[in-house]
């Protein structure tokens, strides 16, 4: 067993801390405040690959694996989780436009997407049907040459300024069964937005409810076969998890390094905090929480690549473990800095922020208990797990 990164991995880890340390580092402070969306930033990371990390490489994306992508996000999110959060949710769209697109789909789509010239936006949650999604009710009506999409999403990132929805919608009757997914161009007459949501975090990007009423959707933009809508939502689900637990991780790596150099800096009672030891059994408790919650979810990325039999089960787990200690470190980070901690001045109460959301989005982390709850009393022996 290997922990160590190859030398590609290592390129493209400080492939990614050299561009958030020059395209991200200077500005997330003012998007934030601003609630800007940094569609710039985004594009040039576009130009290094990272809009289309584990996209196939002949839909113009790098072909990276989720422990690959993994590894990019972490040093991302280090220095702006929110803007790095929206960049995860474009990859997943992306992948499953290229995964389960038809050729002219992925002819029109694939390498606007991955290159980042255009946005994606993945819409699963709805307003009555948050983490039972298999109950959603928008729904698809089959017409001549396509289907008729009527209903509504909720907290959808992106929304308003991507380019294409991949939009969850029921084609049959109750349960996950009956669900579809499509490929929906968001100008596409008939679709409208929510006003821009004000949030606790995640103020670079935006976030609204969409509105379909009668929407027309061409029948090749359906993705995969009818009824297989709640199969991609999960299989993208289970990336997604391991992407944000990575961007808590990548967060509380931030929030550690900052309270490193504030420590060594910071004197009370006429000697640094460093000399404490109150502050250094806190930071060596912190810096083993962050290492476990970083190979949890490198763990869980490589069973995800290998398609292994427990793979949804490690995800659940990793982003459970990784949103908690995450948002832990970077709180903890934040009582280091004492009042200071608490202004603008210092990236941590925006690192707090955000982070904060991670323990709701993807399935709440009580979902995901539950998630690994019923697959561990599923297993025959408990070392089926492993």
């Amino acid at each position: 067993m290997d922990f160590e990164l190859t030398q590609e991995q290592l390129a493209f880890q400080q492939s990614a801390r050299d561009f958030a340390a020059g395209e991200l580092a200077p500005h997330a402070a003012e998007w934030d405040a601003n609630c800007t969306f940094p569609i710039d930033a985004l594009r040039h990371a576009g130009e290094l690959g990272f809009c289309g990390i584990y996209s196939p490489e002949e839909e113009g994306g790098l072909g990276l694996s989720r422990l690959d992508a993994a590894i990019i996000f972490e040093e991302l999110a280090a220095v702006d989780p929110s803007t790095t959060a929206y960049l995860t949710i474009h990859n997943m769209a992306t992948w499953m436009l290229c995964e389960w697109g038809t050729e002219e789909l992925r002819k029109r789509w694939g390498k606007r997407l991955t290159s980042g010239r255009e946005f994606a936006s993945y819409c699963l949650t709805e307003a009555g049907s948050g983490s039972d999604a298999a109950s959603l009710k928008t729904r698809a009506e089959p017409v001549a040459n396509g289907y008729v999409l009527n209903g509504s999403k909720a907290f959808i990132s992106g929304a308003g300024v991507s380019a294409l929805l991949v939009v969850m919608a029921r084609t049959g009757g109750s349960g996950a069964t009956g669900i579809s997914a499509f490929a929906v161009p968001a100008d596409t007459p008939g679709i409208s937005f929510g006003r821009k949501e004000e949030k606790m975090g995640w103020n670079s990007q935006p976030t609204r409810s969409v509105f379909f009423e009668n929407v027309r959707i061409p029948a090749d933009h359906l993705l995969g076969d009818l009824g297989d809508g709640f199969r991609i939502a999960m299989r993208g689900l289970d990336g997604g998890r391991i992407n944000i637990a990575t961007c808590s991780v990548g967060a509380a790596q931030g929030a550690l390094n900052a309270a490193q150099i504030y420590v060594k800096e910071r004197k009370q009672f006429g000697r640094a905090l460093a000399d404490f030891q109150s502050v250094q059994f806190k930071l060596a408790d912190m810096l083993t929480d962050l290492v476990a919650a970083r190979h949890m979810v490198r763990l869980a990325a490589t069973k995800l690549d290998a398609k292994a039999p427990h793979a949804t089960a490690y995800c659940a787990m990793a982003k459970r473990l990784a949103t908690d200690i995450g948002f832990q470190i970077c709180n903890d980070a934040l009582q280091i800095h004492g009042g200071n901690g608490y202004i603008r001045e210092y990236p941590l109460e925006r690192l707090v922020r955000d982070t904060r959301a991670h323990q709701i989005l993807e399935g709440t982390n009580e979902i995901m208990r539950s998630i690994i709850a019923r697959k561990f009393l599923e297993t025959i022996m408990i070392g089926d797990i492993r």
